[in-house]
């Protein structure tokens, strides 16, 4: 039951990424498929049956909004990830078959975190803060690199990570958004 309520709520916290601009396009391009659908095409004297008027009106609705929807949400994701919002937005809109936003989410770039002592923004993989370099992540101490808190042995130089007096380990690190919902 726990994993439904996690999944539950990182999609909502998803969801509430889409600007009100978005939900506004989307709502206005439903309701004009339906006018389009019921009124112009309607009217075509080899148009579709009445029963099927309706049920296209819906599909392309639902289409061309959830089109404009995921446009919103490219907008808002890539500033918050730390990419170019005008940039993304436009290869979603301009590549066809919504290329675009598949590469969106193909090349998209990880949330920033903060620091936890200062609060600075930065990449998740930095080992150091370049505001206060509070240490984020473990590092080994013969070659300076990161390495994964339960590491037996340094991956990059094969040094002993548990010969130290103290077990490695890191301070959690929370993002953006996590800390937005607080």
């Amino acid at each position: 039951m726990l994993a439904k309520d996690e999944t539950r709520t990182a999609a909502s916290a998803e969801i509430k990424v889409i600007p009100a601009w978005a939900w506004a396009l989307a709502g206005i391009a439903f309701v004009g498929a339906q006018v389009a659908f019921d009124l112009f095409i309607g009217r075509e004297p080899n148009g579709p049956p009445p029963w099927a008027r309706p049920l296209l009106g819906l599909l392309v609705g639902l289409v061309v909004g959830c089109y404009l929807l995921l446009i919103g949400y490219i907008n808002r994701d890539a500033r918050r990830r730390g990419m170019s919002p005008v940039l993304w937005t436009i290869v979603a809109i301009i590549i066809p078959n919504a290329l675009g936003i598949i590469l969106y989410f193909v090349l998209r770039q990880a949330l920033q975190t903060a620091c936890p002592r200062c609060g600075h923004v930065m990449h998740p993989r930095f080992t150091f803060c370049p505001q206060c370099s509070y240490k984020l992540t473990p590092i080994c101490p013969q070659c300076q690199r990161s390495v994964g808190v339960n590491d037996v042995y340094c991956p990059h130089c094969g040094n002993s990570l548990r010969s130290q007096a103290a077990p490695v380990s890191s301070p959690p690190t929370r993002t953006i958004t996590e800390e937005a919902q607080e």
